[in-house]
């Protein structure tokens, strides 16, 4: 029912034609300050981060290959491979995953990216959480929700309940949410309640690394 802009573009190119590491990058250098770093492409970016786990190299390239399909803004590749990171770090149990992969980037990600999410690695407070569909107020909003809930539920009610960009910002937060807590602790009312959630549980296990 809604599709955002910087995508339907994108897609459009692919359409007639573009490379899939061309649209993206069309769309983008064609787009002025302040509509060219949307949110769209954090928010489907979450599955990559199960199979590369444990490969971290790849899984930086390849979230960064996920973006540039529509997004190719650094914000936005860098984005979600940070995101990716923190995720792949939740998977692992590691005590600070947000700053391990903001050190894993520091040194090719954009300063405003790093710097935006520095606060929340170390533990500090923001003066306010943003809820625009600028991909950066997301990734803040949805991993500050996200890495202080003590539970589930609130970890990605509390962000919705913002209001602004909410699907987005619930999608991040709900991904970084089952990294940290985990499929059993989502509310039997919620699973229920998809009618998809056999078909989401067969392709997630799909996505997990052979073990052979």
């Amino acid at each position: 029912f809604d599709i955002g802009r910087m995508t339907v573009r994108s897609l459009s190119r692919l359409k007639h034609g573009a490379a899939w590491d061309e649209a993206g990058q069309q769309v983008w250098e064609n787009s002025p300050e302040g509509q060219n770093a949307g949110n769209g492409s954090v928010m489907r970016c979450a599955p990559l981060a199960i199979p590369y786990a444990a490969d971290w190299d790849t899984l930086v390239e390849v979230s960064q290959q996920s973006s540039q399909i529509t997004h190719a803004d650094p914000r936005c590749t860098w984005g979600c491979a940070v995101l990716n990171l923190t995720i792949a770090g939740l998977l692992d149990d590691t005590e600070a995953p947000l700053a391990d992969a903001l050190d894993y980037v520091a040194d090719d990600a954009p300063d405003e990216l790093t710097e935006a999410l520095a606060p929340i690695a170390s533990g500090g407070s923001l003066e306010s959480l943003e809820t625009s569909g600028y991909v950066i107020h997301s990734l803040q909003t949805a991993l500050h929700d996200a890495l202080t809930a003590t539970e589930l539920e609130d970890a990605i009610v509390t962000p919705v309940n913002r209001g602004g960009d909410t699907d987005t910002i619930g999608a991040i937060a709900g991904a970084v949410a089952g990294a940290r807590f985990g499929a059993s602790h989502l509310p039997e009312r919620w699973v229920s309640a998809i009618g998809e959630a056999n078909e989401l549980e067969t392709l997630a296990g799909r996505l997990m690394p052979s073990t052979t």
